[in-house]
Order: C-alpha cells, then sequence, then structure tokens
C-alpha cells in the first residue's frame, strides 16, 4: 500500500472522470444523477448532490450554499403533484442533499426530480413498500455487491436497469474501493483508473472517489429506476475493516484510524440514500408487507480484529463480529417477525466453508481471494468463520426458537454460491441446516479465474466439485463469473436467479441467465429450479 499526501489536487483527477459536457454545462448542474433508498410504507429517501459552480467539485469545499427544490409526482410529467419542498446544500455537506420525503401511499411507484438556479436534476423512479399488515404476492430484488471502478464497467447495473419489476435492489458492500489506481485492478490491469490517483486517507479523497462513482451512466440508470438498500463492507473504508484498524491501514503514515474511519463513514452517509439506525452504522431494519421484513448488518464497526487462520482465537466468546448489541437486535427481530420470509443482508459469508483437497495450482489463488493461507487451513476468519461463537449463538437461537424461513443475502467473495446454513457441518446432512443462504458474485471485481489469469469458467469446473465435496452443505459455487442476482419471493417460496455478464471490461457486456436456486417455505434447504423469474 502507498502513503498518499493528503490535500492533492482535487479538480483535476474528479473533472477527468466527469462527463465531456461538464465544461459547457451552465451551473448548477446535477452531475451526479439522483437516487432512492430505504424504502418505507409511507415514504422514502430521496438524494442528489448539485453542482453550484463549475470549480464546486466534490471534496474541494467549494461553492456557495445553493436551495434545492425537490418534487414528488405520480406520474412521469409531473402532472399529479403529491409532494415539493427544498432544502439547502452546502459546501459542509459536499453539496448532498437527502430529503426524507414521508405522507405517501404504500407499494406506490413515483417519480421525482430535483431543482436549483433553473436547471433540472434528472427524472427518477423510486418505490414505496407495501403497507406492514398487507398480504403481499410477490417481491423482487436487484442483488449486488463488489463493484471496483478500475476492474471494468458496471454493466450489471445497466442490465437491472433495464428491467421493470424491481421493488428494490440490495447492495451488499464494497460499493466503492478505496485503492489508489494499479493497486487493484482487473487482472492486473486499469481497465479506467480512480480519482484521486492515490488511496483515499481523507474526508476530502473519500468524498472524490465517491463522486467518481456517481459518474458513471451505468449506476445512475439503475438508482434512476428504483430505491437502493444499502450496506457497506470494509471497501467502503479500508480492507479487512474492524472496530480498531483495518489491514489496509498504517497507523500514523496515514493518519490515525479513528479520523480515517469517521471520514469514511461520514463521505458514505452523505453520498448515500441511507438511513442510519443509529449514528455511524448500517443496520436496521425494513419491513415489505407480511410477506418479508429485511435485516440489514453493520459487520465492520463492531468486530474484534480478524486473527491468523487455524488460530484457536476463533472460538473465543469474548471476540464477535457484530458486537453484541447488534446480536441480541437481529435475534430479537427474527425471533418476533411475524412475516413469511427473515432475510437478512450480510456482507460477509455466514456458511462455513473448508477449502478441502484442491490443487496446488488453485490453492495460491484462493488463499489470494479469501484471506487463507497457503498451507490451505480450511478458515476464513474475515467471514463468520472467524467468529464462531457469534454464529453459533445466531444458528442455536432459530433451532431454539423454531425461527423458520431465514434467508441470508451475502456479497464480499466475488463468487456465486446456493448454500444451506448447518448448525454443525460436520454433521450435515444429517442434521438440518437452520437457513439458506444465496451469495452473489462481483459486479467488476477481480475473482478465481482473474488471479488464475485463465479463460473465465476454466477454473470453476475444476475448483467447484472439490469445494462442494468438501462443503455438503454448499449446492452451487461459480468461482469465475461476474453479474447479480435477481431474488424472487412469494408465500411459498425464495427464489435467487443468477445472471452473468459477457464482459466486466466491456461497456457493452450483455448479460445471461446462469443458475436458479429457490427454498420453499418450511424446508431451510436450497434446491436446484429450472424457472427463472
Amino acid at each position: 500500500m502507498k502513503a498518499a499526501a493528503a490535500g492533492a489536487a482535487l479538480a483535476g483527477p474528479l473533472a477527468a472522470s466527469l462527463p465531456a459536457a461538464r465544461a459547457a454545462t451552465a451551473a448548477p448542474a446535477f452531475l451526479h444523477g439522483v437516487a432512492s433508498g430505504d424504502p418505507l410504507p409511507d415514504g422514502v429517501l430521496l438524494w442528489t448532490r448539485v453542482t453550484p459552480t463549475p470549480e464546486a467539485v466534490p471534496g474541494s469545499g467549494l461553492g456557495p450554499d445553493t436551495e434545492v427544490r425537490w418534487t414528488v409526482a405520480r406520474d412521469r410529467a409531473f402532472t399529479d403533484v403529491v409532494a415539493r419542498g427544498s432544502t439547502l446544500a452546502t459546501a459542509a455537506a459536499d453539496h448532498t442533499v437527502k430529503a426524507d420525503i414521508r405522507g405517501l401511499a404504500p407499494a406506490t411507484d413515483y417519480w421525482f426530480r430535483f431543482s436549483a438556479g433553473g436547471a433540472d436534476s434528472p427524472v427518477a423512479r423510486t418505490r414505496t413498500a407495501p403497507a406492514a399488515d398487507a398480504a403481499v404476492s410477490g417481491l423482487r430484488f436487484g442483488v449486488v455487491s463488489c463493484s471496483n471502478w478500475e476492474a471494468g464497467h458496471f454493466s450489471a447495473y445497466r442490465h437491472l436497469a433495464a428491467r421493470s419489476d424491481l421493488d428494490a435492489w440490495l447492495h451488499l458492500g464494497d460499493y466503492i474501493y478505496e485503492y489508489g489506481t494499479g493497486e487493484y485492478g482487473a487482472r492486473g490491469e486499469v481497465v479506467r483508473p480512480t480519482a484521486p490517483a492515490h488511496e483515499i486517507l481523507t474526508l476530502a479523497d473519500y468524498r472524490v472517489r465517491h463522486g467518481q462513482y456517481k459518474t458513471d451512466p451505468d449506476l445512475q440508470a439503475l438508482h434512476h429506476r428504483a430505491p437502493v438498500v444499502a450496506i457497506w463492507d470494509d471497501h467502503e473504508i479500508a480492507n479487512d475493516t474492524w472496530s480498531g484498524g483495518a489491514e489496509n491501514h498504517t497507523e500514523g503514515a496515514e493518519g490515525t484510524w479513528a479520523a480515517r474511519q469517521a471520514a469514511a463513514k461520514q463521505a458514505y452517509f452523505e453520498w448515500m440514500p441511507v438511513r442510519p439506525a443509529l449514528a455511524g452504522t448500517t443496520y436496521r431494519r425494513l419491513r415489505f408487507g407480511r410477506l418479508a421484513d429485511l435485516s440489514l448488518l453493520d459487520l465492520r464497526s463492531f468486530r474484534s480484529q480478524q486473527v491468523t487462520t487455524g488460530d484457536g482465537a476463533v472460538d473465543d466468546p469474548e471476540r464477535t463480529l457484530t458486537g453484541r448489541a447488534q446480536l441480541d437486535w437481529l435475534k430479537a427481530g427474527l425471533t418476533a417477525s411475524d412475516t413469511t420470509w427473515r432475510l437478512v443482508g450480510t456482507s460477509v459469508m455466514i456458511s462455513p466453508f473448508a477449502v478441502g483437497s484442491l490443487p496446488a495450482e488453485l490453492l495460491g489463488p484462493m488463499a489470494e481471494l479469501l484471506g487463507l493461507p497457503r498451507e490451505g487451513l480450511a478458515l476464513n476468519t474475515d467471514q463468520w468463520d472467524g467468529y464462531t461463537d457469534d454464529r453459533r449463538e445466531l444458528l442455536a437461537h432459530l433451532r431454539a426458537h423454531a425461527v423458520r424461513n431465514t434467508v441470508f443475502l451475502t456479497g464480499d467473495i466475488h463468487m456465486a454460491w446456493a448454500n444451506d446454513v448447518p448448525v454443525n457441518a460436520a454433521t450435515y446432512p444429517l442434521s438440518a441446516p437452520a437457513a439458506t443462504e444465496f451469495v452473489v458474485t462481483s459486479v467488476t471485481s477481480d475473482n478465481l479465474d482473474d488471479i488464475v489469469k485463465v479463460p473465465e469458467g476454466t477454473v470453476s469446473a475444476v475448483a467447484a466439485p472439490l469445494i462442494r465435496a468438501a462443503n455438503r452443505h454448499v449446492h452451487w459455487v461459480d468461482t469465475d463469473r461476474h453479474g447479480y442476482g435477481v431474488l424472487d419471493i412469494t408465500a411459498e417460496r425464495a427464489q435467487m436467479d443468477y445472471y452473468v455478464l459477457s464482459s466486466r471490461t466491456a461497456a457493452d457486456a450483455t448479460a445471461a441467465w446462469a443458475r436458479s436456486y429457490r427454498t420453499r417455505s418450511g424446508t431451510q434447504r436450497v434446491e436446484r429450479t429450472y424457472d427463472p423469474v
């Protein structure tokens, strides 16, 4: 990791990432699109960023306070306006704006826009959640994670935006990456350089990086199509973040951890349409009628430091992934839930994972991807595998209280999985699982075939059978492809349709359905289906 000088020039690198028409655009302008998030039955959170003057680029601290007006309507032409108001965009908040709109009808499409100084933002669609007691026949969510700017184009977002059936989309972490240019690209190559070019450390740096990501046309298109429900993982701050530091942070040379973490979190909440349930966290719960509730976790703010793989400390009850308050909140919410499905958004995989007898040429790359030692001990200490007491407590709670229909939705490891979540992996399948888990692959970040640098699909053909042999609760794993998921829920089943991209480096990449897995109500087991929705 390279130490970076704070206060580097901001306008130059960011300007390179803005649309070509930027110089000719009269200020104020809405260069970063608009977004909505965290839908409620009676409302939704709206977001934008205004550029009041040409020099007021993200992270600059420049530009006057600017009044920004918002309008919400039942139709795209804004002939049936239901809400309007205004707020002040300030340099202190990087000229980002949030409006928490209430008084809307449940399960309803709305259109919204912002305006400032005679300029209008793009028009976007959003949707409220069903009423809390509504009998909902179905829900459909896009599911994504791990979108590294330097590794390619965000075609997964474009293909999700082209759908007309999404109630919302879930981003399960690593919405941005903190690395400097050339430190984490695509098979070691930079498809498009980041801004700033150095590793981000300061509040200004994080704002510049968020601002660059929000110029991506595919990301803007998806934000314009449906509300997002997002949690962070480590790269929104620094690789392998824990409560007191990170693998990718050098205390002193890169400032203090407390200052860096505070800067990263401030920028995140400025730039994302997310409601923090508690100051500085992303754990919260949303409800979608009587069909499903969604518990969203923050697995970085409270966790103990990762230990060395094979260290018996992974079983230490004093170590935690969730923190006591969050784990108690999760357990209580799952027990009290009266919905058909209990969804849990987790940024790291909860299912246990053993490497097994991978050949030497694959063990090294797998170790690099998952943070395992090259001698092949079966543990990834950044996941729930490194905090087994928390996992045992949670799964035992599900079993003891007969909590059914719990589905974990996961990102982080750049591979697609469909898993049963066993209480005791050693005795599975003789012992019943406590839940199911659907893991989505990365939008662009390197996966196994990228690390090995072989044609797509080459590694998965060898590795997947060996992984499944060592992990009998794993029904499917795709180690090689990039893409996204679509979660479709009815009272009878929860189904994940997995889609893969033709290329992550081509801006016009196509998408194709790859596999579908579902869990039927009351079973806690995953099964393959050949009926994508």
